[in-house]
């Protein structure tokens, strides 16, 4: 499955969407984020302009046949808005649809806002969509819906550990024996990468090897071949700092731990020469 995200920037031609669900297999699942003239513009206040909106991102949804609808608010949207959301969730006919919302910012993470928020989502039968690793839905329906956006300083840019991703699957299990359907969308930079090894492991009980199974010095250069020569040392910690390599000894750290050790002042050449300058750290 794949979440549209495009639908938050514009109302995409039902014909382009239609070729989309064409091209699909079958029993390939799209969900849809809500555009941002309803999020973002009207602030979620039940307008006319917002109404119409709605009713333009069934129809996509209906050509596509999403049966989630995904609600991103930004980060100043506050509690203090709850009530422009509620009386919008209300008042909007689904034809079916569920309706997700996910929350930003550390004011909805509040005891007592949490509370309120239960409250209203589950009065509305609109399901709370969190990062996992960050916080917990405070309401759930049928539906269980995750965004994972990473846990790096920087949003986006991460991968996650075999560790992170084991635990991820015992809070996806929970809901699954709880008869609900769990929904895990991969936000970051390898989220493709992150969804499948997450995907063998749910099936399979384990995970593939990263980097291509190579460890030590090997999987450092499967990551830097990832990237363009001559780089900074600034311009490579951002590009694949973030990324995994394998020890030796298995274990799983962030390439950017050895090429903090770098000089700063030049430019490298090319991967065996950053390799010559990180070996002695192994």
């Amino acid at each position: 499955m794949v979440e549209v995200n495009r639908t938050f920037y514009e109302f995409l031609r039902l014909e382009r969407v239609r070729g989309w669900r064409e091209r699909a297999p079958e029993d390939f699942e799209f969900t849809v984020k809500v555009h941002q003239s309803i999020t973002h513009r009207a602030r979620m206040k039940a307008n006319e302009a917002s109404l119409e909106a709605f009713e333009r991102m069934k129809e996509i949804c209906r050509v596509l046949g999403a049966g989630v609808l995904v609600f991103q608010t930004p980060g100043s949207f506050g509690p203090e808005r709850l009530g422009d959301a509620e009386e919008f969730f209300r008042g909007v006919e689904r034809d079916g649809l569920v309706l997700v919302w996910e929350t930003r910012g550390a004011a909805w993470e509040k005891a007592d806002v949490r509370e309120r928020l239960r409250e209203v989502l589950e009065g509305v039968g609109v399901g709370h969509v969190v990062d996992p690793f960050r916080v917990l839905p405070v309401f759930v329906g049928e539906v269980v819906y995750f965004r994972l956006h990473g846990l790096g300083e920087r949003l986006y840019y991460y991968q996650f550990s075999d560790g992170e991703l084991r635990r991820l699957g015992e809070v996806v299990r929970r809901y699954d024996e709880q008869g609900r359907r769990v929904y895990v969308l991969f936000n970051n930079l390898a989220m493709f990468e992150d969804a499948g090894r997450f995907l063998e492991f749910l099936e399979k009980g384990r995970f593939p090897g990263l980097t291509g199974g190579r460890r030590g010095l090997d999987s450092v250069r499967e990551v830097l071949e990832r990237t363009r020569f001559p780089v900074s040392k600034s311009v490579l910690l951002r590009r694949v700092g973030w990324r995994l390599v394998v020890l030796e000894d298995g274990r799983q750290v962030r390439l950017g731990e050895f090429l903090e050790g770098l000089p700063s002042k030049r430019s490298f050449g090319g991967v065996d020469e950053v390799l010559g300058l990180v070996e002695g750290l192994f």
